[in-house]
Protein backbone atom coordinates (compact mmCIF):
# COMPACT_ATOMS: atom_id res chain seq x y z
CA UNK A 1 0.00 0.00 0.00
CA UNK A 2 1.11 3.18 -1.10
CA UNK A 3 0.53 7.12 0.22
CA UNK A 4 -0.51 9.39 -1.65
CA UNK A 5 2.23 12.23 -2.55
CA UNK A 6 3.80 14.66 -0.15
CA UNK A 7 1.74 12.23 3.09
CA UNK A 8 3.86 9.87 5.22
CA UNK A 9 4.43 6.30 3.78
CA UNK A 10 1.96 3.38 5.06
CA UNK A 11 4.81 2.45 7.35
CA UNK A 12 4.78 5.25 9.42
CA UNK A 13 0.94 6.15 8.96
CA UNK A 14 0.93 2.58 10.74
CA UNK A 15 3.46 3.69 13.66
CA UNK A 16 1.47 7.30 13.78
CA UNK A 17 -1.67 4.91 14.38
CA UNK A 18 0.38 3.28 16.97
CA UNK A 19 1.15 6.13 18.56
CA UNK A 20 -1.88 7.73 18.75
CA UNK A 21 -3.77 4.85 20.56
CA UNK A 22 -1.29 4.46 22.72
CA UNK A 23 -1.63 8.31 24.14
CA UNK A 24 -5.32 7.96 24.39
CA UNK A 25 -4.72 4.39 26.22
CA UNK A 26 -2.39 6.25 28.55
CA UNK A 27 -4.63 9.67 28.99
CA UNK A 28 -7.57 6.98 29.50
CA UNK A 29 -6.08 5.35 32.77
CA UNK A 30 -5.40 8.57 34.22
CA UNK A 31 -9.12 9.92 33.51
CA UNK A 32 -10.30 6.67 34.32
CA UNK A 33 -8.15 6.05 37.72
CA UNK A 34 -8.54 9.73 38.80
CA UNK A 35 -12.09 10.98 38.92
CA UNK A 36 -13.01 11.57 42.19
CA UNK A 37 -16.27 10.61 43.41
CA UNK A 38 -17.58 14.41 43.06
CA UNK A 39 -15.91 16.55 40.51
CA UNK A 40 -15.68 19.74 40.02
CA UNK A 41 -15.57 22.48 37.35
CA UNK A 42 -12.44 24.17 37.22
CA UNK A 43 -13.84 26.94 34.88
CA UNK A 44 -16.57 27.12 31.90
CA UNK A 45 -16.01 27.54 27.52
CA UNK A 46 -19.28 28.78 25.17
CA UNK A 47 -21.57 29.52 28.21
CA UNK A 48 -22.25 28.39 31.77
CA UNK A 49 -23.53 24.99 31.28
CA UNK A 50 -20.09 24.13 28.80
CA UNK A 51 -17.86 23.11 31.44
CA UNK A 52 -14.10 22.21 32.27
CA UNK A 53 -12.29 20.19 34.59
CA UNK A 54 -9.41 19.58 36.22
CA UNK A 55 -8.80 15.95 34.45
CA UNK A 56 -9.74 17.88 31.07
CA UNK A 57 -6.79 19.90 31.83
CA UNK A 58 -4.43 17.24 33.03
CA UNK A 59 -5.01 14.69 30.57
CA UNK A 60 -4.13 17.46 27.71
CA UNK A 61 -1.34 18.29 30.06
CA UNK A 62 -0.25 14.46 29.94
CA UNK A 63 -0.80 14.17 26.40
CA UNK A 64 1.00 17.09 25.30
CA UNK A 65 4.14 16.62 27.62
CA UNK A 66 3.91 13.04 25.74
CA UNK A 67 3.92 14.49 22.08
CA UNK A 68 6.89 17.09 23.21
CA UNK A 69 9.11 13.86 23.86
CA UNK A 70 7.78 11.39 21.19
CA UNK A 71 7.30 13.78 18.48
CA UNK A 72 9.14 17.48 18.67
CA UNK A 73 8.97 18.80 15.54
CA UNK A 74 4.82 18.30 15.35
CA UNK A 75 2.38 20.97 16.28
CA UNK A 76 -0.50 20.54 18.79
CA UNK A 77 -3.98 21.37 18.53
CA UNK A 78 -6.09 20.81 21.75
CA UNK A 79 -9.55 21.92 22.85
CA UNK A 80 -7.97 23.31 26.42
CA UNK A 81 -4.55 24.96 25.58
CA UNK A 82 -2.45 27.09 23.59
CA UNK A 83 -1.72 25.88 19.73
CA UNK A 84 2.09 24.95 19.06
CA UNK A 85 3.27 25.28 15.60
CA UNK A 86 5.41 22.54 14.14
CA UNK A 87 8.13 22.91 11.72
CA UNK A 88 7.18 19.13 10.42
CA UNK A 89 3.78 19.63 8.37
CA UNK A 90 1.89 16.97 10.60
CA UNK A 91 -0.25 18.05 13.56
CA UNK A 92 -1.46 16.28 16.33
CA UNK A 93 -5.57 17.34 17.08
CA UNK A 94 -6.52 16.43 20.62
CA UNK A 95 -9.42 16.16 23.18
CA UNK A 96 -8.35 15.03 26.49
CA UNK A 97 -12.37 14.07 27.72
CA UNK A 98 -15.07 14.22 25.24
CA UNK A 99 -18.10 13.90 26.60
CA UNK A 100 -16.66 16.61 29.90
CA UNK A 101 -20.87 16.97 30.82
CA UNK A 102 -21.04 12.92 30.94
CA UNK A 103 -17.69 12.80 32.72
CA UNK A 104 -18.96 15.27 35.25
CA UNK A 105 -21.80 13.52 36.31
CA UNK A 106 -20.25 10.31 35.98
CA UNK A 107 -22.34 8.81 32.76
CA UNK A 108 -20.68 6.32 31.21
CA UNK A 109 -19.97 7.51 27.99
CA UNK A 110 -16.99 9.66 27.69
CA UNK A 111 -13.65 9.57 25.90
CA UNK A 112 -9.91 10.68 25.14
CA UNK A 113 -9.22 11.49 21.10
CA UNK A 114 -6.68 11.72 19.85
CA UNK A 115 -5.39 12.30 16.17
CA UNK A 116 -2.60 13.45 13.58
CA UNK A 117 -3.51 15.67 10.34
CA UNK A 118 -0.99 16.40 7.40
CA UNK A 119 -1.37 20.08 6.41
CA UNK A 120 -2.87 23.26 7.44
CA UNK A 121 -4.87 22.29 11.23
CA UNK A 122 -8.26 22.92 9.60
CA UNK A 123 -10.36 20.53 8.83
CA UNK A 124 -11.16 22.21 5.59
CA UNK A 125 -7.74 21.83 4.42
CA UNK A 126 -6.11 19.16 6.40
CA UNK A 127 -5.51 15.19 5.69
CA UNK A 128 -6.40 13.45 8.91
CA UNK A 129 -2.92 10.48 8.89
CA UNK A 130 -4.14 8.58 12.10
CA UNK A 131 -6.16 8.53 14.99
CA UNK A 132 -7.54 6.84 18.39
CA UNK A 133 -10.58 7.24 20.14
CA UNK A 134 -10.42 5.44 24.19
CA UNK A 135 -13.76 4.68 25.46
CA UNK A 136 -12.68 5.93 29.14
CA UNK A 137 -15.38 3.64 31.30
CA UNK A 138 -15.25 0.01 29.59
CA UNK A 139 -11.75 0.62 28.07
CA UNK A 140 -12.27 0.16 24.14
CA UNK A 141 -10.18 1.50 21.99
CA UNK A 142 -10.93 2.25 18.30
CA UNK A 143 -7.83 3.55 15.95
CA UNK A 144 -7.58 4.37 11.94
CA UNK A 145 -5.12 5.05 9.67
CA UNK A 146 -5.36 6.95 6.25
CA UNK A 147 -5.90 4.55 3.36
CA UNK A 148 -5.95 1.26 6.23
CA UNK A 149 -8.99 0.66 7.54
CA UNK A 150 -10.68 1.19 10.97
CA UNK A 151 -10.52 -1.37 14.15
CA UNK A 152 -12.22 -1.80 17.36
CA UNK A 153 -9.77 -3.23 19.77
CA UNK A 154 -8.21 -5.17 16.21
CA UNK A 155 -11.52 -6.48 15.25
CA UNK A 156 -11.85 -4.42 11.52
CA UNK A 157 -14.73 -2.07 11.54
CA UNK A 158 -17.50 -1.21 8.16
CA UNK A 159 -20.53 0.39 8.47
CA UNK A 160 -23.77 -0.50 8.15
CA UNK A 161 -26.48 0.31 5.16
CA UNK A 162 -29.86 0.37 7.04
CA UNK A 163 -32.37 -0.70 4.62
CA UNK A 164 -34.24 3.07 4.55
CA UNK A 165 -33.79 6.44 6.17
CA UNK A 166 -37.03 5.51 8.29
CA UNK A 167 -35.02 2.20 9.70
CA UNK A 168 -32.01 4.14 10.36
CA UNK A 169 -30.62 4.94 14.11
CA UNK A 170 -29.35 8.20 14.29
CA UNK A 171 -26.97 9.72 16.34
CA UNK A 172 -26.99 13.42 17.30
CA UNK A 173 -25.59 16.32 19.49
CA UNK A 174 -27.10 19.49 20.66
CA UNK A 175 -24.23 22.72 21.57
CA UNK A 176 -24.34 24.65 24.88
CA UNK A 177 -25.83 27.81 23.26
CA UNK A 178 -29.23 28.90 24.19
CA UNK A 179 -30.12 29.91 20.40
CA UNK A 180 -28.59 26.92 18.90
CA UNK A 181 -30.44 24.74 21.10
CA UNK A 182 -33.87 26.01 20.15
CA UNK A 183 -32.19 26.06 16.05
CA UNK A 184 -31.73 22.65 17.29
CA UNK A 185 -34.92 21.64 18.42
CA UNK A 186 -36.39 22.78 15.37
CA UNK A 187 -34.82 20.69 13.19
CA UNK A 188 -35.38 17.72 15.56
CA UNK A 189 -38.60 17.92 15.35
CA UNK A 190 -38.48 17.90 11.58
CA UNK A 191 -35.66 14.64 11.57
CA UNK A 192 -37.31 12.38 14.34
CA UNK A 193 -40.73 11.39 12.77
CA UNK A 194 -38.36 10.32 9.78
CA UNK A 195 -36.07 8.02 10.70
CA UNK A 196 -35.99 5.01 13.44
CA UNK A 197 -34.92 6.43 16.34
CA UNK A 198 -32.59 9.27 18.05
CA UNK A 199 -29.64 8.63 20.14
CA UNK A 200 -27.61 11.37 22.03
CA UNK A 201 -24.94 9.80 23.83
CA UNK A 202 -22.96 13.12 24.54
CA UNK A 203 -19.39 12.68 22.96
CA UNK A 204 -18.93 13.51 19.17
CA UNK A 205 -15.96 10.74 19.15
CA UNK A 206 -17.36 7.83 20.49
CA UNK A 207 -20.88 8.38 18.61
CA UNK A 208 -18.68 8.20 14.95
CA UNK A 209 -17.03 5.36 16.52
CA UNK A 210 -20.64 3.73 16.87
CA UNK A 211 -21.41 4.74 13.56
CA UNK A 212 -18.57 3.09 11.83
CA UNK A 213 -18.96 -0.30 13.98
CA UNK A 214 -22.66 -0.43 13.08
CA UNK A 215 -24.18 0.26 15.92
CA UNK A 216 -26.12 3.33 14.93
CA UNK A 217 -26.68 3.91 10.81
CA UNK A 218 -25.94 8.05 10.62
CA UNK A 219 -24.91 10.69 12.76
CA UNK A 220 -25.50 14.60 12.39
CA UNK A 221 -23.98 17.35 14.47
CA UNK A 222 -23.97 20.92 14.18
CA UNK A 223 -21.05 22.97 16.22
CA UNK A 224 -18.55 20.36 16.27
CA UNK A 225 -14.67 22.03 16.98
CA UNK A 226 -11.58 19.78 15.06
CA UNK A 227 -10.63 18.09 18.13
CA UNK A 228 -13.93 16.64 18.56
CA UNK A 229 -14.09 14.63 15.04
CA UNK A 230 -11.03 14.44 13.97
CA UNK A 231 -9.88 10.82 15.38
CA UNK A 232 -13.85 9.42 15.47
CA UNK A 233 -14.49 11.25 11.66
CA UNK A 234 -11.06 8.67 10.40
CA UNK A 235 -12.63 5.88 12.12
CA UNK A 236 -15.73 6.42 10.40
CA UNK A 237 -14.85 6.58 6.81
CA UNK A 238 -11.98 4.12 7.14
CA UNK A 239 -14.79 1.79 8.00
CA UNK A 240 -16.82 3.05 4.72
CA UNK A 241 -18.68 6.08 5.93
CA UNK A 242 -19.87 9.30 4.09
CA UNK A 243 -18.45 12.54 5.59
CA UNK A 244 -19.55 15.96 4.58
CA UNK A 245 -21.77 19.34 5.55
CA UNK A 246 -24.61 20.56 4.02
CA UNK A 247 -25.11 21.78 -0.03
CA UNK A 248 -22.63 20.90 -0.87
CA UNK A 249 -19.78 21.53 1.75
CA UNK A 250 -17.14 19.54 3.76
CA UNK A 251 -17.86 18.37 7.39
CA UNK A 252 -17.48 21.67 9.52
CA UNK A 253 -19.10 23.34 12.29
CA UNK A 254 -21.66 24.51 10.38
CA UNK A 255 -22.69 20.60 9.57
CA UNK A 256 -21.10 17.40 9.98
CA UNK A 257 -23.45 14.42 8.79
CA UNK A 258 -21.81 10.76 8.49
CA UNK A 259 -23.14 7.51 7.56
CA UNK A 260 -23.09 5.14 4.49
CA UNK A 261 -24.71 5.77 1.39
CA UNK A 262 -26.94 6.42 -0.03
CA UNK A 263 -28.78 7.00 3.58
CA UNK A 264 -25.53 9.51 3.98
CA UNK A 265 -27.34 11.56 1.18
CA UNK A 266 -31.34 11.16 2.25
CA UNK A 267 -30.39 12.73 5.56
CA UNK A 268 -28.18 15.07 4.16
CA UNK A 269 -31.53 15.99 1.84
CA UNK A 270 -33.77 15.94 5.18
CA UNK A 271 -31.62 17.95 7.00
CA UNK A 272 -31.18 20.64 4.05
CA UNK A 273 -35.11 20.80 3.92
CA UNK A 274 -35.20 21.43 7.81
CA UNK A 275 -32.88 24.32 7.56
CA UNK A 276 -30.48 22.81 9.50
CA UNK A 277 -27.60 25.05 8.54
CA UNK A 278 -29.83 28.03 9.56
CA UNK A 279 -28.28 30.67 11.53
CA UNK A 280 -29.45 31.49 15.26
CA UNK A 281 -30.94 34.30 14.30
CA UNK A 282 -33.64 32.21 11.56
CA UNK A 283 -31.70 32.68 8.42
CA UNK A 284 -29.45 30.29 6.69
CA UNK A 285 -26.26 31.10 7.87
CA UNK A 286 -23.31 33.39 5.55
CA UNK A 287 -21.45 30.60 5.04
CA UNK A 288 -23.94 28.18 4.11
CA UNK A 289 -25.41 30.98 1.06
CA UNK A 290 -21.72 31.37 0.16
CA UNK A 291 -21.22 27.65 -0.77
Amino acid sequence: MTSLPGLPSAAEIAELRSLARSLSLEAGAMVRGGRPALVEVAATKSSDVDPVTDMDRASEDLLRRRLAVRRPDDGILGEEGDDVAGTSGLTWVIDPIDGTVNYLYGVASYAVSVAVVAGEPDPERWTVLAGAVHSVVDGVTWTAGHGQGADRDGRELHVREADSLATSLVGTGFGYAAERRAVQARVLTHVLPRVRDIRRLGSAAIDLCLLAEGAIDLYYERGLNPWDVAAGGLVATEAGAALTGLRGAPATQLMTVAGAPPRHAELVALLESAGADQAEGGARSESAKAR
